[in-house]
């Protein structure tokens, strides 16, 4: 009987250092979660047998209980990595159409030919659809969908606001001031005559399809005293646009001390259209910053704003899961929100490798959310979580092994012994 007792003490030995020898191989593996194992012992019984005959069995395995506890982090130079801080695991898809999901700690994920987010395995990130803001407008397994970067920034937009602050040369002098085009007298304006005005200014606009068009403004000096004023002639291209409601061009007015009087709000001008895109109306607003002062001619402050159509330059990952995309254009896109999920009986998770789990009947069915809320946990980027396994204590728990292998061997041994000297009596 002991030859068996002691068997199961050297099978439960051998699968104990498996399972260490595993914890210690997976040591650089992301993600990955370290196992024990759980024994019990065997005895067998009667009805009939007194409590205090008993003699037991040997051992049993009950158990190999998966280790969710959280693994430290690593700084990676990643954008798209992310590491977990929580009891939360990321959502993937093994393909794009495929209905099943799987869960992981492991955030090392890279964008494939397709532009899908993907981890080492060729799994797809699932993701909560947003709104503009990043809040998710849609829960559930059924809601989630594969994230994928866009190369551009969607649409792009027609200015609609120029901004400008200048100082214009209080020394400058006084042009004459004539209707442009009239043929009687001396004075033309023209806009390709560099002594026809004192001044100008270039501004890069964009039409409705985000094509970019040079706004240039010409500044004629007319007046000195009482108060100094100054014509601003507009060109879009090479169509000049006026003020809305006037024939004449804009005319700025400022106080003995060279501060604008006038005008002090946006000026809305005329509908042009500036390409073969369609109609379009903009405002120009000198603000309380342009003056007329001793120096040189000087842009303080510009802006427009419209922008093109944008190529995508980065993607980040904020603490709550919310994934943006930066575009060149300045323009930046909330693409969606990580879906997290959570689980009662972690421990129960089926392993299919890779640091990838399926549920199971004793892990219960998963709670999704998302991260920051509840013990779904928070999202770092730029880290990933490393393997929690503490190599000096695997170490430690090998040698236990090994000894208690050692110790079984030698009861066999012993075993084997003492029936060798039974079968030797004569």
């Amino acid at each position: 009987m002991s030859f068996y007792t002691s068997l199961t003490g050297l099978q439960g030995a051998t699968k104990d250092l498996a399972v260490i020898s595993n914890n210690v191989a997976n040591v650089g593996s992301t993600g990955f979660k370290k196992s024990r194992i759980e024994f019990g012992d065997i005895i067998s019984t009667a009805p009939t047998l007194s409590p205090t005959q008993l003699i037991g069995s040997g051992t049993a395995v009950k158990n190999v209980r998966q280790q969710f506890s959280q693994g430290a982090t690593q700084q990676s130079a990643n954008g798209l990595d992310m590491a977990i801080t929580g009891e939360g695991f990321f959502v993937v898809k093994p393909s794009l159409t495929s209905s099943q999901v799987s869960f992981t700690r492991n955030g090392s994920f890279t964008v494939n030919a397709d532009r899908y987010v993907v981890d080492s395995t060729g799994a797809n990130l699932q993701i909560y659809p947003v709104d503009g803001s990043g809040t998710v407008v849609a829960t559930g397994i059924d809601s989630a969908r594969n994230l994928q970067l866009p190369l551009t920034s969607g649409s792009p937009k027609g200015t609609e606001a120029v901004t400008l602050a200048l100082n214009l040369p209080a020394a400058d002098d006084v042009l004459p001031s004539r209707p442009i085009y009239d043929a009687n007298n001396p004075y033309v304006f023209d806009r390709f005559d560099n002594k026809t005005y004192n001044q100008s200014s270039t501004t890069t606009i964009y039409d409705s399809l985000g094509s970019p068009v040079t706004m240039t403004n010409y500044y004629v000096k007319t007046q000195a005293t009482p108060t100094p004023q100054w014509t601003v002639h507009t060109f879009v291209g090479d169509t000049e646009i006026m003020p809305t409601g006037q024939t004449d061009p804009l005319v700025l007015n400022f106080d003995t001390s060279g501060s604008l009087t006038s005008p002090t709000t946006a000026i809305t001008y005329e509908q042009f259209t500036p390409s073969s895109a369609g109609p379009q109306i903009i405002s120009q607003d000198f603000g309380n910053d342009t003056t007329q002062r001793a120096g040189v001619f000087q842009i303080l402050s510009g802006s427009q704003d419209g922008y093109p159509v944008g190529q995508l330059e980065g993607v980040t990952v904020d603490a709550k899961g919310v994934v943006s995309a930066s575009f060149t254009n300045g323009t930046t896109q909330a693409l969606g929100k990580v879906m997290m999920a959570a689980f009662s009986n972690p421990s129960g998770l089926k392993q299919t490798g890779n640091a990838h789990w399926t549920v199971t009947g004793l892990s219960g069915n998963p709670r999704l959310g998302e991260a920051g809320a509840g013990d779904f946990g928070s999202i770092q980027a730029g880290a990933l979580e490393r393997a929690n396994v503490d190599l000096t204590e695997e170490l430690v728990d090998l040698i236990v092994a090994q000894r208690n292998f050692q110790a079984n061997a030698k009861a066999i041994e012993t075993a084997n012994t003492l029936s060798q000297t039974i079968i030797n009596i004569r």
